[in-house]
């Protein structure tokens, strides 16, 4: 079967491919990883240069990606190392495709590990095994840390740590079976319902959360600009926090992954993406900030104060577990908030699954169950690799560094400047605006091709400053040579990486072996809206 013989998927409704979207954005970044991250930085602090890196590097990203990604589906394309070679004709541009592959890939090998621990957290909280009383902090931090095999490596595979792998491989299970499922009838039918539930578990929550006494301390940690440890302007000046506001924004958003690209390659080419793109970023912020922050940050703070609110995991599977023993109806708040936590990171885990799927259904012209059997192989051995290397979480937050902040900036970097150099403003203009139901102002294109590269790499450029300045001991690049495991996990992606780049280089191959017969890829007027 030829490129162009096989079946075109495509979205069965604009609702459909929102949610999708909106599921993929919508995951544990915005109920585990924003709070906690706010926490970290004293919580009103951080917000100012996170709503600068979402107004001057999320919502234009947004548009980038949704534009180039139907560009290229316009042109047969469903993949980003086929998008980015039908806007830059040149021989490298494709490689960047595996980037955009290693990405979602390399995100999911852990964020499936951590999946499988909100679910489980669910049912323990259900079951009452995870009630050990208000006074119990060293109980709840004690079983976050057998239940995880934080202690030692490969603590997962002893017969203690037993149920947290089955539960991992209950969601692994679900991912796949779901991808293979397809886009309209895997990922869009359980969007559409998940998305919906997700909110209505987090309503209910936020509204246990909002009656609670002395809220208002509570919310003014997560709004209040200044800090307690430091002067406001010497936080200002941490570029560890800008990195991690933009490196949320992306993570939050969904963009830079190479997933929006992938998605919006399947909508119709007079369908609306400019207000779909807002509507979908606009959905992502009302769940990360008015869902996920105002529920998890002011409760923690009222009951545990400011020593105990910090750290993505102790926030979340430590800190509320206990929140929740102390609160009146805190059993059934707690087993909703784990369930929600469970379907926000389901919807986006498995978004980054289709990337993969595309590039080896068109470039290697793969059938779907070969496609979704070889990325099956590869995410459990990643899988596996992070359960085994489970010693402080170390393999885990290297991933998470690496893969979810370090390359997500690159690929971020390459993409808005293909769209504003290579696409070009007027044509990437054109196609945002056709059949757009909202107006984009202009000062969006001067945004994107100037402001928002320059601010990333200012921001990429002081973060590497500040490195050479660290101690050792917390330098990122100095831990990759002194560390053993930070080794193998960096060793490990750069292998996934070069196993991505000959997935690529096939696909080159097949693309112009169709090319030179004759067979050329769709153009813009081939296809219709959905």
């Amino acid at each position: 079967m030829t490129q162009n013989s096989r079946p075109r998927e495509t979205w069965s409704s604009r609702f459909g491919v929102i949610l999708a979207v909106t599921g993929s954005a919508v995951g544990l970044g915005n109920f585990l990883r924003f709070p906690g991250l706010a926490a970290k930085y004293e919580g009103g602090a951080f917000m100012i240069p996170y709503f600068i890196a979402f107004f001057l590097l999320g919502l234009p990203m947004a548009w980038v990606e949704w534009s180039i990604g139907r560009y290229g589906g316009a042109r047969g394309f469903n993949s980003a190392a086929g998008i980015y070679r039908s806007i830059w004709k040149n021989r490298l541009s494709p490689y960047f495709g595996a980037l955009a592959m290693l990405v979602p890939v390399g995100i999911y090998m852990y964020y499936v590990v951590i999946e499988g621990w909100c679910l489980a957290y669910a049912w323990y909280m259900a079951s009452g095994q995870l009630n050990f009383g208000a006074t119990g902090s060293e109980q709840y931090g004690n079983f976050f840390s057998q239940f995880t095999g934080l202690a030692s490596d490969g603590a997962n595979y002893s017969l203690s740590s037993a149920p947290a792998v089955i539960f991992i491989a209950i969601c692994f299970v679900l991912n796949f079976v779901l991808i293979y499922r397809g886009l309209t009838k895997g990922i869009e039918w359980f969007c559409k319902w998940a998305m919906p539930a997700l909110v209505i578990c987090a309503l209910i929550v936020l509204g246990r959360v909002l009656t609670l006494d002395h809220i208002t301390s509570g919310l003014g940690f997560m709004w209040n600009p200044r800090t307690e440890s430091m002067s406001f302007w010497k936080a200002m000046a941490d570029g560890n926090m800008w990195l991690d506001a933009a490196g949320q924004i992306f993570f939050s958003l969904s963009v830079g992954f190479g997933i929006i690209i992938n998605y919006a390659s399947y909508v119709g080419r007079n369908d609306d993406i400019a207000l779909s793109a807002l509507t979908s970023a606009a959905g992502n912020e009302f769940c990360e900030v008015g869902l996920g922050g105002m529920i998890s940050i002011p409760a923690s703070f009222i009951f545990m104060g400011t020593a105990a609110v910090a750290g993505t995991f102790s926030l979340g599977f430590v800190v509320l577990p206990q929140v929740f023993a102390t609160m009146p109806l805190g059993q059934i708040v707690g087993t909703l908030f784990f369930f929600l936590l469970f379907l926000a990171a389901l919807t986006s885990s498995l978004s980054m699954l289709q990337p993969a799927i595309a590039l080896m259904e068109e470039g290697l012209n793969l059938n779907r169950k070969t496609s979704v059997a070889v990325l099956g192989f590869i995410t459990v051995l990643g899988a596996a690799f992070v359960l085994y290397f489970s010693k402080d979480l170390l393999a885990l937050d290297t991933f998470d560094f690496w893969v979810g902040t370090f390359c997500i900036y690159v690929l971020s970097v390459f993409q808005i400047v293909l769209f504003g150099w290579f696409l070009g403003i007027k044509r990437g203009y054109e196609e945002i605006q056709r059949g757009a139901e909202i107006r984009v102002p202009p000062i969006w294109m001067f945004i994107i091709k100037y402001i928002s590269p320059l601010y990333l790499l200012g921001v990429f450029a002081f973060w590497i400053y500040q490195q050479v300045i660290t101690p050792r001991g917390a330098n990122r690049f100095a831990q990759i040579i002194d560390n053993s495991v930070v080794m193998a996990s960096v060793g490990f992606l750069i292998l996934v990486g070069i196993l991505f780049c000959a997935f690529v280089a096939q696909s080159v191959r097949h693309w112009k072996k169709q090319e030179s017969s004759g067979q050329q890829h769709l153009d813009v007027g081939d296809f219709g809206g959905l």
